[in-house]
């Protein structure tokens, strides 16, 4: 059983457990649900092109930063320049939580991705109840049917999809009514990275799908190199996230890339 697997096994018995406590009914009456969401395709076009990301640890990487405060982090973020925030909600295997997010929902503008493992039509509800405006679809564990799927249904709730591949396999998961397409350069079965692979899938999606590169970005080199290939986006959360001051390398970071 893969990493990944377990995650997934987990994720159901989560879902169904919240499910069985909290109904949609009960998740729609929050007063995030009626708010307006930010777009993350707009943002990508008009800032830095960085979605960065408040991540606590990983099943790769174990613990990576558990004593800095979300709003520190996240609120560094949005001043200097992020074009969106992603948070990990996964608790069990990243440590993160729906209180990262709706605790800091209504101190931020910037597009908020809700990043999990989106398997059951209720985690969105949830997603659109903690006060997101993008969800993650990974095509790893889902079916092309059910990417349409859930793409229609975050729609509905005004919710954007950004869709994860990493095998050429996945890519008969797009479809033009996805948002963006997130091409993750580290393999979620042996967590190996490989930016040229992640080049050679981008050029095999239609010219105007707005892409992004996730996980493995490790140093400048690598994001001019990506940004070099036509990526619009860049979603980053270790390389900030393993500093002792993940807001001061943001800022760094921003200010080496704005000077190149």
């Amino acid at each position: 059983m893969t990493i990944l697997d377990k995650i997934i096994s987990r994720k159901k018995e989560e879902v169904n457990f919240s499910k069985a406590n909290i109904s949609v009914e009960e998740l729609k009456d929050s007063a995030f649900f009626e708010r307006k969401t930010a777009s993350l395709k707009s943002s990508l076009k008009e800032k830095s092109g960085i979605i960065a990301e408040f991540k606590r640890q990983s099943p790769s990487k174990g613990v990576i930063n558990d004593k800095v405060s979300p709003f520190e982090v996240v609120s560094a973020y949005e001043n200097f320049g992020a074009s969106g925030i992603s948070i990990l909600t996964d608790t069990d295997f990243f440590g993160g939580s729906f209180k990262d997010i709706m605790d800091l929902r209504s101190q931020i503008k910037t597009p908020v991705l809700r990043k999990d493992f989106m398997i059951d039509e209720y985690q969105f509800y949830e997603a659109k109840n903690m006060g997101a405006d993008v969800i993650l679809l990974i095509a790893a564990c889902l079916s092309p049917s059910q990417v349409l799927e859930f793409t229609h249904l975050s729609h509905e709730l005004g919710l954007e999809v950004l869709l994860e591949i990493h095998t050429e396999e996945e890519l008969q998961h797009f479809h033009p009514d996805i948002d963006l397409v997130g091409i993750n350069n580290r393999n979620l079965k042996d967590f190996k990275v490989d930016l040229q692979h992640s080049v050679r899938l981008k050029n095999q999606l239609p010219e105007q799908t707005l892409s992004v590169a996730e996980s493995g970005i490790y140093s400048i080199e690598d994001f001019s190199y990506l940004k070099e290939k036509g990526f619009d986006g860049f979603l980053m959360g270790e390389y900030f996230m393993k500093n002792e001051d993940p807001a001061k390398a943001f800022k760094e970071f921003i200010n080496h890339i704005n000077l190149s």
